[in-house]
């Protein structure tokens, strides 16, 4: 059946990975660690049942014991499976960062798409105190909500009536405060010769111009009010409206993900691991679909 060779073949790219890259990440300092549910399948298991919409690491669990048993006889406790999956975290890391530099990207389209989404830990304005090495609270004003989590930062290859391909290079995870024009100025100058539509977040003329001047790159957002401005002029209003219906493709690709991977909604992890876990094992899942679209 189609869905075993599936599982099969993520199992291999598992195991490929891991004996060449992941196994650093994932040593124990004890001699006597040798499980019988080894890190390959436990990886394993935890995509694959993302993959199949079980977004949570309960749901995985339960849904390996009732359907794939016979594949993992071995699979633990839910506590000690979920401790595993915290444990990997590193691991499931770098399973994300090889898989997206396998991601194939076409040198002759210059044209790319920037913006970043929110990954939510807790809603509104209480305090919350999970995995406050990487998280924090802010105002997300697109969706007009106050959040404690992270922001996914992503800039995409645009493509024709389709997905735009995410740059491994930024498809990264900040807390959720940072803002997103600083992160632009950290990473934008490793390119050269694009063509970005963006937000009005990333609107900075001196920047801008510099980074035109020396990287040939181009950002182009909506047009900002001016100070006292009520509305734009209608050649403004044009050039705006154009501006974001060439954004659509990447806030189509960010509702993709949430619905693939409910990337978005992390109120159940518990740490700073957990949460990590949680991220890149989405991520890997993002580019294995991405891959099997391309």
């Amino acid at each position: 059946m189609t869905w075993k060779l599936e599982l099969i073949t993520l199992y291999c790219a598992v195991c490929q990975a891991y004996h060449t890259r992941l196994a650093m990440s994932a040593q124990r300092l004890s001699n006597n660690f040798c499980p019988q549910f080894t890190d390959e399948e436990c990886i394993t298991v935890y995509l694959w049942g993302i993959m199949q919409q079980k977004f949570y690491v309960k749901a995985v669990y339960k849904y390996t014991k009732m359907h794939l048993h016979d594949w993992f006889p071995k699979i633990p406790s839910y506590q000690e499976f979920n401790r595993r999956i915290n444990f990997l975290c590193e691991a499931m890391r770098e399973f994300a960062e090889i898989l997206m530099d396998m991601l194939p990207t076409d040198s002759q389209v210059s044209s790319h798409l920037l913006d970043s989404m929110p990954i939510v830990v807790a809603k509104g304005t209480r305090k919350a105190k999970t995995a406050p090495e990487i998280c924090n609270k802010t105002y997300c004003s697109s969706q007009q909500m106050w959040y404690y989590g992270v922001k996914l930062h992503v800039l995409g290859q645009k493509r024709y009536k389709t997905l735009p391909l995410p740059l491994p290079v930024l498809m990264h995870i900040t807390p959720a405060a940072e803002n997103d024009l600083t992160v632009a100025k950290q990473f934008l100058p490793r390119f050269e010769g694009l063509e970005i539509f963006a937000d009005k977040i990333y609107l900075n003329e001196e920047w801008q111009a510099l980074l035109e001047q020396s990287n040939k790159i181009c950002i182009t957002t909506p047009i900002k009010l001016k100070a006292g401005q009520k509305v734009l002029d209608s050649a403004d209003k044009l050039f705006s409206e154009a501006v974001s219906r060439a954004r659509q493709a990447i806030e189509s690709f960010f509702s993709w993900i949430q619905e693939q991977t409910a990337i978005h909604k992390a109120s159940k992890v518990r740490s700073v691991n957990g949460l990590l876990s949680f991220i890149y094992a989405r991520l890997s899942v993002v580019c294995l679909l991405i891959a099997a679209r391309v």
